[in-house]
């Protein structure tokens, strides 16, 4: 019993830690309504590797990591998908790519198109984007040399992600989930959002469970 209750309070420490970190727009349901598709974009990456690497290569692997997490995000509500955890559908992300490809949107200038233009040419209703921030390349592992005082203190940061949901008729954000990236977030891309996303799932907006638990109330 003495060994549950510091883990059942680790939990509830965690869980709140990142509710903290999840804004979600007032007028979300009045925004997405009529939401019925979204598409996932790769993210943005920014690296800030220990080891030297030219212009080149630096771009080369950022662009690795922001479609690793793209791929990362279809792979976890695929598999809620087929649980009907969700209220949407979500577009294929070799679609997705394909189009963009076809309208000359690259990854290099992905982030100058606003959200209501990537929405019109994706034919989606909104659009899950986001930001990474690394100091290791997490798509080939967070590194294996390190203690345990490391892990259960939370040290080694790694980075940091942000995770956004946006509507594509206003542009407007409607859902954003922030967290840092440490030894104890997850051994890879693929790994790390499927923990942050189990953690967030209760306040993911298009979650089934929770819009009907907000009918109830």
């Amino acid at each position: 019993m003495k060994k549950i209750i510091p883990l059942f309070a680790f939990l509830i420490i965690t869980l709140a830690s990142a509710q903290k970190n999840i804004y979600e727009n007032r007028k979300f349901d009045e925004l997405s309504e009529n939401h019925n598709v979204l598409a996932i974009v790769p993210f943005i990456a920014n690296l800030d590797l220990k080891r030297n690497v030219n212009q080149e290569e630096l771009k080369s692997l950022a662009k690795r990591e922001g479609y690793a997490v793209q791929n990362a995000l279809e792979t976890y509500f695929s598999k809620r998908k087929k649980r009907k955890k969700f209220n949407v559908e979500f577009q294929n992300i070799e679609d997705t790519n394909a189009i963009l490809s076809q309208n000359g949107i690259k990854y290099d200038n992905l982030d100058i198109y606003t959200i209501t233009q990537l929405c019109k040419i994706l034919k989606v209703d909104g659009i899950i984007s986001g930001n990474l921030s690394l100091n290791i390349l997490l798509s080939k592992g967070v590194p294996t040399d390190f203690n345990l005082l490391d892990y259960f203190s939370g040290d080694a940061n790694y980075g940091r992600i942000g995770v956004k949901v946006s509507d594509g008729n206003s542009g407007k954000l409607l859902w954003k989930y922030e967290k840092a990236i440490t030894k104890k977030t997850g051994k890879n891309t693929t790994e790390l959002i499927d923990r942050m996303m189990k953690l967030a799932s209760r306040k993911f907006p298009y979650d089934k469970e929770k819009k009907q638990r907000k009918n109830r109330n």
